[in-house]
C-alpha cells in the first residue's frame, strides 16, 4: 500500500515543483500529491521537459498541460531543441535538472520532487558497479539531496515500478509509455529488461536490499568526505592539484580527490566515467612527460604541466586523444561514432564486429607512430600512414582522424576510410555495429 503521507514529512504551505514526464511513475506521484494538497495547503507546480525525440512527445505535453488546467496546477514546460553532447541520457538529464532548478527558483519552492523509484535505484547501482566508480557513485542516488535553498526529494524510492503501475490502475490515473524505454541500444534499458527481472525472481523485495546497501554506502561516504576535504586543503593551489603533494596522500584519498574534480563536470551523475578513465588520469600523473593530457567523456581534458594537474572542458589544440567507446562518442573532429542496432549500409562508415574475436572495451584514439592494420580481404597488414596517403587525407585532418582498436591495441577499423579483417559482412556472425557520422 503506497501512502506518500507517511513516506515524506510534509509541512503546511510547502511549495513543491514536480518533475513530470507523463509516464506511470511521475503521474502516480502527481496524483498522490494532489490527494494531500488540501490537507497541507500545498502549492504544486508541474515542470515538464519535452525531449523532442519522439513524435508522441507533443501529444503528451498537450495532455499534461490540459490535465494541469483541470486540476488548477501551475504548468511550466520547455522543449529541448538540439543535443550536442556525446551521451544523450546524460545531456538530457543535465538540461532537465537545470530547467527544474529554474522553475524552483522562479516560484521560490522549497522542494523539487521526482518519481525515481526502487527499480531506478537498482539500475543505477548496477550500472556503476559494472562500469566502476567510487563509494558515492556505487550508492546510486539519495532520497533527499540538500541543494542549499531547496531540496531534491525522491519520495517513491522504496517502491517498485510494478507497484506504481498498480497504483495508477487502482486510482484510474492516465499515463503514457515512452517507447524508447524498450530499446536495447540504451544501457539502462538492458539492465531494466534482462537483469532486474532475474533479481526480482530471486527475491521480490530485492529493491529494499539495494536501498539499504545504498544508505550504508552514503553514511560511509559522509565520513570519507570529511577526510577528503582535509586532504584537498593540502594538495590544492586554487583549482589545480599540486602533484608532489597529491602523491603524499593515501591512495584511496587520491582517488576521492580525482572524483571530486570529475564531479564538477559530470554533476552527481558519473555514469560516463569508469575505472579506465581514472586509471588514465593516474597514468598521466605518474608520467615522466612534463606536458601531457588525456581525453575524458564530454570533451573534458585532464592536463599535466610539470607539477600541476588540471581538469578543463576544452578542445583547443587537441592533437591526440584516447576515449573508451560507449553507446555514442563525440570526437574532437566533431564526428560521432555510435553503436547502432541495424543498418543496411556496407560502406567504410559502418563496421560490424564479433565480440568473440576482439577484446572489449573498444577504444577510439588518434593515430600513433608505427600503426598498422590487417586489411579486410588482403594478406598481411598495411601502415595507417599509407592508408591516409592513399585516401589523400591532409596532414591536418590525420591528427584528429579516429582509429578504433580493441583493448589489446589491435586496430579494427579506420572510420570512413578502411575496414580491418575483423569487419563482418551482413550475412556473417556479428553482435556489434558501429556507425561513423
Amino acid at each position: 500500500m503506497i501512502n506518500i503521507d507517511t513516506d515524506f514529512g510534509f509541512s503546511k504551505n510547502d511549495k513543491i515543483v514536480i518533475g513530470c514526464s507523463t509516464g506511470p511513475d511521475s503521474m502516480a506521484l502527481l496524483d498522490m500529491l494532489l490527494k494531500v494538497r488540501d490537507k497541507y495547503s500545498l502549492s504544486l507546480i508541474v515542470a515538464h521537459v519535452n525531449h523532442n525525440v519522439r513524435k508522441e512527445s507533443v501529444t503528451e505535453e498537450a495532455f499534461l498541460k490540459k490535465y494541469c488546467e483541470e486540476k488548477e496546477l501551475i504548468f511550466e514546460s520547455m522543449t529541448i531543441e538540439e543535443y550536442g553532447d556525446d551521451n544523450f541520457h546524460n545531456e538530457a538529464r543535465n538540461i532537465r535538472y537545470n530547467f527544474f532548478e529554474m522553475v524552483v527558483l522562479k516560484y521560490e519552492a522549497n522542494y523539487l520532487m521526482t518519481a525515481h523509484h526502487g527499480d531506478d535505484l537498482m539500475e543505477t547501482v548496477l550500472m556503476r558497479l559494472v562500469r566502476g566508480s567510487n563509494l558515492n557513485g556505487y550508492s546510486g542516488f539519495r532520497k533527499i539531496v540538500d541543494m542549499g535553498n531547496y531540496k531534491i526529494v525522491r519520495p517513491l524510492i522504496k517502491y517498485t515500478k510494478e507497484e506504481l503501475i498498480k497504483y495508477d490502475e487502482e486510482n484510474e490515473v492516465k499515463y503514457f509509455i515512452d517507447s524508447s524505454n524498450s530499446k536495447d541500444k540504451y544501457t539502462r534499458n538492458r539492465y531494466r529488461k534482462y537483469v532486474l527481472p532475474f533479481l526480482k525472481e530471486e527475491d521480490s523485495n530485492v529493491h529494499l536490499k539495494f536501498l539499504k546497501f545504498s544508505d550504508n554506502l552514503h553514511r560511509a561516504y559522509e565520513f570519507i568526505e570529511k577526510e577528503r576535504d582535509k586532504a584537498l586543503k593540502r594538495v590544492l593551489d586554487g583549482e589545480k592539484i599540486l602533484i608532489d603533494k597529491f602523491l603524499l596522500e593515501d591512495e584511496f584519498i587520491q582517488k576521492e580527490i580525482i572524483y571530486y574534480f570529475l564531479n564538477m563536470f559530470y554533476q552527481d551523475d558519473l555514469i560516463l566515467v569508469n575505472d579506465r578513465h581514472i586509471d588514465l588520469i593516474f597514468s598521466l600523473i605518474r608520467s615522466r612527460k612534463a606536458n601531457s593530457f588525456v581525453n575524458l567523456p564530454n570533451l573534458v581534458i585532464a592536463s599535466k604541466t610539470y607539477n600541476v594537474l588540471e581538469l578543463k572542458r576544452d578542445t583547443f589544440d587537441i592533437t591526440s586523444y584516447e576515449i573508451e567507446l560507449s553507446d555514442s562518442v563525440l570526437l574532437p573532429n566533431n564526428m560521432v561514432i555510435e553503436m547502432i542496432s541495424d543498418v543496411s549500409d556496407n560502406s567504410n562508415y559502418i563496421c560490424r564486429l564479433n565480440s568473440k574475436e576482439v577484446s572489449l572495451p573498444l577504444i577510439v584514439r588518434s593515430r600513433r607512430f608505427g600503426d598498422r592494420m590487417k586489411i579486410k580481404g588482403l594478406n598481411g597488414s598495411k601502415k595507417v600512414k599509407d592508408i591516409f596517403i592513399d585516401k589523400k587525407i591532409s596532414i591536418e585532418k590525420r591528427e584528429l582522424w579516429p582509429v578504433v582498436t580493441d583493448s589489446r591495441g589491435k586496430i579494427v577499423w579506420i572510420p570512413g576510410l578502411k575496414k580491418s579483417k575483423f569487419d563482418k559482412k551482413k550475412n556473417e556472425s556479428y553482435d556489434i555495429i558501429l556507425k561513423y557520422d
